[in-house]
């Protein structure tokens, strides 16, 4: 019998380095082949660069229109679930009644997630045997950082005795940061199931400074807390947040519904929308526009499980996280690469179930809008670095039996084609596009081709705008109110800063997701970054 597939970076054998190390140059290597040719015929080939312009541009809007289409629809979703009663919805789990007063498309939603609990073989668990482990990894956040986040968790309505909570704190932590957590745990700890401080010693063998190794040393101690109270794993929801996650008052009741009414619940993955309202009237335009754009992806994602993947702060079972061995402890992407992790334990029979509720985050902040800038460019590089995935996730497709061949090619090619339009689509609508047009010679500047490809181009972007102008309106309406004294004029200006987007998508999307392809291209392996969070007083 094979030993099962270790997902790493790290191999075992010589021909699994090369495998790893060409599979680590091809994106990264592939994104500037791309940029390089469509520059160089621009340059000297401006007839061929103005068809590929034109091919490209359909290609992009069709995307676009496919994007905002699925965009609404979710956002519709969203506000369909905002005002359900989740906690009754568990109550009448257990009494078999359905006193549902959602709206009537929450109520045709839930019939399904009804249909399918009805389905499920075996026993399940009652709404009261479900516990839920609750981890915030913390390296410099203060008390007054993560506070938020543990007060939100006794805002529920759902009961905090069923919570075991740990602040997972790194051991390098300054003396501030450490003596926060204490005095936090010391405050709210009889208010949970239970509270802990887990310190993460540094340096530990095999693994990096990531945050995965810090939550994974944490839900080690959970795990021995939970045999000692006769708790069984299958029973407990694993949440790992970030140390600034602040989750909506029907958050765990919404959590647990999906938790029972899920089939083979305990081989799934539970993701809800992140938002990061916590801070985002005080954060720069740039940063406000950025962070609604990763909101805005996720809603889009949602709309598809099927090729769904974990972010940021999610869920899932705890029996799961244990047998494939916690998150990656040498790994930067470790919300992503926890799923990946596990379709390949499963052998693809792993998912993530969406659920159409919010949790909040800060939008990065800095001392001065320079430096602020610097660590949003550093925080989007970090995200793209989930990069890393591709090439143990292709290695595993290689290694492990059982995956449909049709599942292998088809995630290959969408985190393939991912990555290169990440790091390329800034640049190809911002600065490529215009090439054949500022570059052309009298040959070509005499054809019908130099006429009419700005005029197609034009007509494309224009088409775009309808996008954009819906994109303006959901973002307004999925924006909390405004502080300010002037909330409409705030609103306003929110929404003139959204024509800024092919610029920031350049600056801050494009170009970071290029800078850690071409590190992971050249070996030069990135640790992890903690994004400063603060909020004004």
């Amino acid at each position: 019998m094979s030993a099962p597939f270790r997902y790493t970076p790290a191999t075992d054998t010589p021909g699994q380095r090369r495998l790893q190390r060409t599979l680590e140059i091809l994106p990264g290597l592939t994104s500037w082949i791309l940029l390089i040719t469509m520059l160089l015929l621009g340059l000297f080939k401006p007839m061929a660069a103005a068809v590929l312009v034109i091919v490209f541009n359909l290609y992009w809007f069709m995307r676009l229109a496919h994007s905002t289409i699925f965009l609404v629809l979710s956002y519709l979703l969203l506000r369909a679930e905002r005002n359900t009663d989740w906690s009754a919805r568990l109550r009448a789990l257990t009494s078999g009644t359905d006193q549902d007063e959602a709206n009537r498309l929450s109520r045709w939603m839930n019939r399904a997630r009804l249909a399918a609990h009805r389905g499920q073989t075996g026993p399940a668990p009652q709404p009261d045997d479900v516990y839920h482990l609750v981890i915030f990894p913390i390296a410099r956040e203060t008390a007054e950082v993560v506070e938020p986040g543990v007060r939100s968790l006794l805002e529920q309505d759902y009961p905090s005795n069923h919570i075991l909570l740990i602040l997972a704190v790194e051991d390098r932590a300054s003396a501030e940061v450490k003596a926060g957590a204490e005095q936090l745990c010391a405050s709210y700890r009889g208010r949970f199931l239970d509270m802990q401080v887990a310190y993460h010693p540094d340096g530990l063998p095999g693994e990096a400074r990531v945050k995965g190794a810090n939550a994974s040393f944490a839900a080690r101690s959970a795990a021995a807390w939970f045999t000692r109270h006769g708790i069984p794993f299958a029973h407990v929801v694993a949440s790992c947040f970030d140390a600034d996650t602040v989750v909506s008052p029907r958050y765990f009741s919404c959590l647990t519904y999906h938790f029972l009414t899920t089939p083979d619940r305990l081989r799934a993955s539970f993701q809800p929308i992140p938002v990061y309202h916590n801070n985002i009237w005080e954060a720069p335009g740039i940063a406000r526009v950025l962070d609604l754009g990763a909101s805005f992806f996720q809603l889009i994602e949602a709309t598809n499980p099927d090729t769904l993947v974990t972010f940021s702060s999610h869920s899932m079972s705890f029996q799961a996280l244990v047998e494939v061995d916690y998150w990656p402890i040498d790994m930067i992407s470790d919300d992503s690469a926890i799923f990946w992790r596990s379709y390949l334990h499963y052998a693809s029979q792993y998912r993530v179930v969406p659920m159409y509720t919010t949790l909040s985050m800060d939008v990065v902040a800095a001392d001065g809008w320079w430096r602020t800038m610097q660590s949003l460019y550093k925080q989007k590089r970090r995200w793209a670095w989930g990069v890393e995935n591709f090439p143990i996730v292709v290695r595993g497709f290689l290694s492990v039996p059982g995956i449909p061949r049709r599942e292998k090619i088809f995630h290959t090619v969408k985190m393939f084609e991912s990555n290169l339009s990440w790091a390329t689509w800034g640049f190809m609508l911002t600065i490529l596009n215009w090439l054949p047009a500022l570059f052309a010679g009298r040959e070509f500047s005499s054809t019908i081709m130099y006429f009419s490809a700005p005029r197609i181009s034009g007509i494309i972007f224009n088409m775009a705008g309808l996008a954009l102008l819906v994109t303006i309106a959901l973002s307004l309406l999925f924006l909390p109110r405004p502080t300010s004294r002037r909330p409409i004029l705030r609103r306003l200006l929110h929404a003139l800063e959204w024509p800024l987007v092919p610029v920031i998508t350049l600056l801050f999307s494009a170009l970071p997701a290029l800078d850690a392809q071409t590190r992971l291209m050249l070996g030069k392996r990135m640790e992890f970054w903690v994004a400063g969070k603060g909020r004004q007083k």
